[in-house]
């Protein structure tokens, strides 16, 4: 009865992970067999790649702003969402239908909207006699503008929310009350350590899916470049304007399926993965150590 799924977990996870860890070890370029170059690969990732360290702060930028602001923005829209009694389904359906355009479509839009001569945000600002920021041609805005986009397509996480905060136990909130909790205790000894698994569940995602960011990053650049593709070749500045989009998915790209470096591009796939594993090792440590502090609380 497991056979089918264990050989479609041989088949599909466990031969590509270790073929990859395997050809992180070698020059591969595809066009002829692997050869054995032992550490090589990981030696020039860490000390002579001049984009690579470049790549990883843009990642992290991603995974330690654009997590936690959309966690935290939804939360509140779940939250206040909880309270709204009238037309509640349509404010939810509102908050939500961003989370179902294509995100190709949505960066593409957001470009449009926020290009400096001829979008719409930068001409009401204009008539407001407001000059307009070059958003996603500044390399200082490029990542806030994206966060702008990340914000307005929280309805997946925020409908999880809603759901945690309508399933938290209304006789806790009673007991509160008459306890005479403020708002801020109510919060953080009934509705937090209610929703603490949706919320480390939204964390463990959001952090995995932010150190892989690549269609919305890659999409704006080439859309802000006035490129019609995402062109990724070897002389092209990926990344636009200045590096400030270029994330460590994007570079890993590059050096496998323009360069031809898949020997390369294994060895930044075995470090990616090495480097999600341990974040995620440190966020359920951290909530476990949550749960325990509360449980001593109570």
């Amino acid at each position: 009865m497991l056979a089918p799924g264990l050989v479609g977990l041989l088949v599909f996870f466990l031969y590509p992970l270790l073929a990859n860890l395997y050809y992180s070890f070698t020059n591969y370029d595809l066009a002829g067999p692997p050869h054995w170059i032992g550490l090589r690969n990981y030696q020039y990732l860490f000390t002579q790649d001049p984009r690579v360290g470049h790549a990883a702060l843009n990642t992290l930028w991603f995974v330690l702003i654009l997590v936690p602001v959309r966690i935290l923005c939804s939360l509140g829209i779940a939250t206040l969402l909880t309270r709204r009694k009238r037309a509640a389904g349509l404010w939810r359906t509102l908050f939500y239908v961003p989370a179902l355009v294509p995100p190709v479509a949505s960066v593409v839009g957001f470009v449009f909207l926020f290009n400096p001569g001829t979008g719409p945000v930068n001409t009401v600002l204009r008539h407001l006699g407001i000059k307009g920021p070059l958003w996603f041609n500044d390399p200082s805005l490029s990542k806030p503008s994206l966060l702008l986009l990340g914000i307005w397509m929280m309805g997946d996480i925020m409908v999880i929310f809603l759901a945690a905060l309508l399933d938290v136990p209304r006789d806790q909130y009673e007991a509160g009350s008459l306890d005479g909790v403020n708002g801020w205790q109510r919060f953080r000894y009934i509705t937090l350590p209610n929703i603490s698994p949706v919320v480390l569940f939204s964390a463990v995602t959001g952090a995995i899916a932010a150190l892989q960011y690549f269609t919305e990053a890659a999409v704006a650049s080439s859309v802000a470049n006035g490129k019609t593709g995402i062109d990724a070749g070897p002389d092209v500045l990926l990344g636009y304007p200045d590096d400030s989009l270029l994330t460590f998915t994007q570079w890993m790209y590059v050096q496998g399926f323009s360069s031809f470096q898949l020997g390369y591009a294994a060895a930044m796939a075995v470090v990616l993965f090495v480097v999600a594993a341990a974040v995620m090792a440190v966020l359920l440590r951290r909530a476990g150590t949550f749960r325990r502090g509360n449980t001593e609380q109570g």
